[in-house]
């Protein structure tokens, strides 16, 4: 009765009474919190707890998994580059340090739907969220202002550098429109080598019935060569078909 009288019928729900003494009772409360005195702030705070969220499934890399361009690299193209160039430190040796990708969507000054069409499909081709990139000055022949989106890009590293790397070259590369190699004259000069693609559905991962307009890309492969001559050989290496001068 004497619960009754001092519970409101909203928080009385959900207790269980578990057993009466002479001075007081034990209620068990929702989450199995125990309290002597039904009427302290326990109950409130049992009821304010935040239930935990069911974590959403993620999938890991397997064990031991390595990418199948990483082990070529180890292989084969290590040892061709040490006897090539006379390297006798294997931590010298030339390597691929990250993949750059970078869209740019100028037309999303008018329709920004472009710009959220451009970043889900740069997400499918790269396995990664890209990072929205803005004008850093304003033009007014162009109709820009200073912090407008206007474009979209992605930096690749680990495993998922070595596997878009090999889904560039074994399946992007063969499905350009009369291709006749990748020019040679396209590096830096400090060992890093930037490819133009004029169409993005060369990639597989994008669904040609749902893209409103083809879109063009930059893609930068960044090395730790010390020249061009070596970035050449690495990336020829890798599987890059440059064009035979």
């Amino acid at each position: 009765i004497f619960l009754w009288r001092q519970l409101p019928l909203a928080a009385f729900a959900g207790l269980r009474l578990r057993s009466l003494d002479e001075g007081g009772c034990t209620v068990i409360l929702p989450g199995g919190w125990r309290t002597q005195n039904p009427f302290r702030s326990t109950y409130f705070a049992a009821q304010a707890k935040p239930q935990a969220k069911a974590a959403a499934p993620s999938r890991a890399t397997p064990a031991g998994y390595a990418p199948r361009l990483r082990t070529q690299y180890m292989e084969d193209v290590v040892p061709k580059l040490k006897k090539e160039f006379g390297i006798e430190n294997g931590m010298a040796v030339p390597r691929l340090e990250k993949i750059v990708i970078n869209m740019g969507l100028g037309e999303a000054i008018q329709n920004i739907k472009i710009l959220d069409d451009g970043v889900n499909e740069l997400a499918a081709i790269a396995g990664q969220r890209p990072s929205v990139r803005r004008s850093r000055k304003s033009i007014a022949q162009f109709k820009l202002r200073e912090g407008m989106p206007i474009g979209c890009s992605v930096t690749l590293r680990g495993i998922r550098m070595w596997e878009f790397m090999d889904r560039f070259v074994s399946i992007a590369l063969p499905r350009v429109r009369d291709f006749r190699g990748a020019p040679t004259k396209s590096f830096d000069g400090r060992g890093n080598y930037t490819m133009g693609i004029r169409d993005h559905l060369i990639f597989q991962e994008i669904d040609m019935n749902k893209v409103e307009r083809p879109k063009g890309m930059n893609v930068t492969f960044v090395t730790t060569a010390e020249n061009d001559e070596q970035a050449l050989h690495l990336l020829r290496g890798l599987g890059v078909p440059f064009a035979r001068n």
